[in-house]
């Protein structure tokens, strides 16, 4: 290379040197000049009313399936047509008719006409099969394990294709009134067998439960609920537990054991205070709900809730037991903020599943990366997490553009387990490049949305939901 060669590519490289200081120094200046002001708001706790999706009181309807043609739609306008505060519905569908053999065309017909008419319905659904309805199941139950297998197998195509209308099958079509007591399939290889193919069966966004803690370690082979204990197994993160016999005596009607057992099986049931603690672990990733019954002293008000929390309870049938029902009703909560004073019932109602509230909300604006930050806190004061998918955003609002810019938040709210843990926080937050937002004043949102109906998550403060969510602030750039 020349001497002249040298020179001019010295030169050269000075003049992209002398470039590039040039367009850091504008970039910089260009920071210096913008005008950012930003106005942050307050959020206050609220007891009011969320009608939020898969939690809740529900209340139970109950379908034969035949052969015989059915006029699905105007059943289900009749029966739900004063069913109109609830968000979640459990239907038990009969297969009596089929206990010998197939499900015929005809009963799978209606079995897909009854799922597309519940469709109609702003409710999702807890599902519980079952071949009796009178507590008689060992008349009615199948005497072939394989015909039950048989009847997932055929079923397997509709669950499927109703999948996001169902939160939660309860049972594995067994035992009186599909609880899985009275049942001649009651050993751990035909719990296991049922489990496993109903699970197959479904698609595995829907959950699955059974009715006793130790009926779910019999399937897992597990004694413990800790998710690492139970990750590689297929139902790990799937199967929970429904309990219609919830706070009925200090056996919750069988459900745990007494003094007085001698279960000296692999899985045995456990006393009370023991399955507690093993649903207020296990049930932080997966749901639990039943009927409460037999007023006594484990379902006075006080009592009640404290066993909820623990058990992260998700929902509740409404109908049943009127009397404790009527005693919650008649109760009056003691405790600080805006819930002192409220009837137990409602109380129990507003608690019921997840109850998210934002604590804090604010923008900030950061020179070092031309970057603003949209954070939000939440707590969950309800008694379990939210179990299904949710979508989290922020959202940049400008009126003149009517054109949202919206920012996807990564972070999942179902790390907050609610009940006895419902203190803890989570910090919500997206940073969006300064360099995407044009000179405008923005009203900046959080939205929660749930994945499968596409409904806004409601959040328990005073401040109204929006279009777009919940206006935590606004920035203006200049």
């Amino acid at each position: 290379m020349t001497r002249r060669q040298k020179m001019r590519k010295r030169l050269c490289i000075c003049a992209a040197v002398i470039l590039m200081m040039l367009a850091l120094g504008m970039y910089l200046m260009h920071i210096h000049e913008r005008k950012i002001e930003i106005e942050n708001y307050t959020f206050t706790e609220s007891a009011r009313e969320l009608r939020n999706p898969n939690r809740g009181f529900y209340q139970l309807y109950s379908f034969m399936i035949t052969d015989e043609e059915e006029d699905y739609p105007r059943l289900i306008s009749e029966q739900y047509v004063h069913d109109t505060d609830t968000k979640l519905t459990l239907i038990q569908i009969c297969l009596q008719t089929y206990r010998q053999g197939a499900i015929t065309e005809k009963g799978l017909a209606n079995i897909e006409a009854l799922f597309d008419a519940l469709g109609t319905l702003d409710k999702q659904l807890v599902v519980r099969f079952t071949y009796d309805g009178d507590g008689e199941n060992e008349r009615h139950e199948p005497e072939n394990i394989e015909i039950i297998l048989e009847h997932m197998d055929q079923l397997s195509d509709i669950l499927r294709a109703h999948s996001r209308q169902i939160f939660s099958l309860q049972g594995l079509f067994t035992g009186n009134w599909g609880e899985m007591n009275g049942t001649r399939y009651n050993s751990d290889e035909d719990l296991r067998m049922l489990a496993e193919r109903l699970a197959g069966v479904t698609d595995e966004s829907a959950y699955l439960a059974v009715r006793m803690p130790a009926q779910w370690r019999r399937i897992l082979r597990s004694q413990s609920p800790a998710e690492e204990d139970t990750k590689e197994h297929p139902l790990g993160a799937r199967l929970g537990l429904f309990n219609d016999g919830m706070l009925g005596n200090e056996s919750d009607y069988g459900t745990y054991s007494t003094e007085e057992d001698t279960d000296t099986a692999p899985f045995p049931r456990r006393g009370r205070e023991e399955e507690l603690k093993f649903q207020n672990e296990l049930c932080r990733r997966v749901p639990n709900g039943g009927e409460v019954i037999n007023d006594n002293v484990y379902n006075d008000l006080e009592n009640a809730v404290k066993d909820l929390k623990t058990m992260h309870v998700t929902y509740l049938n409404e109908a049943y037991d009127q009397a404790v029902m009527k005693k919650w009703s008649e109760t009056v909560t003691e405790e600080e903020g805006c819930f002192d004073g409220m009837d137990g019932m409602t109380y129990i109602e507003r608690h019921l599943g997840y109850r998210l509230v934002i604590t804090e909300a604010g923008l900030e604006y950061k020179a070092e990366g031309d970057t603003v930050t949209a954070a939000v806190t939440l707590k969950n004061v309800g008694f379990a997490p939210v179990y299904k998918e949710a979508k989290l955003r922020m959202i940049f609002y400008n009126e003149k553009e009517d054109k949202p810019l919206v920012y996807p938040v990564e972070q999942s709210p179902s790390v907050l387990s609610g009940g006895n843990e419902s203190e803890n926080t989570l910090l919500l937050s997206a940073d969006i490049p300064c360099s995407e937002l044009v000179e405008r004043e923005y009203s900046v949102y959080f939205s929660m949305t749930d994945a499968d109906t596409g409904d806004i998550i409601l959040f328990g403060n005073e401040e109204d939901v929006e279009q777009y969510g919940y206006c935590i602030g606004k920035i203006s750039i200049q």
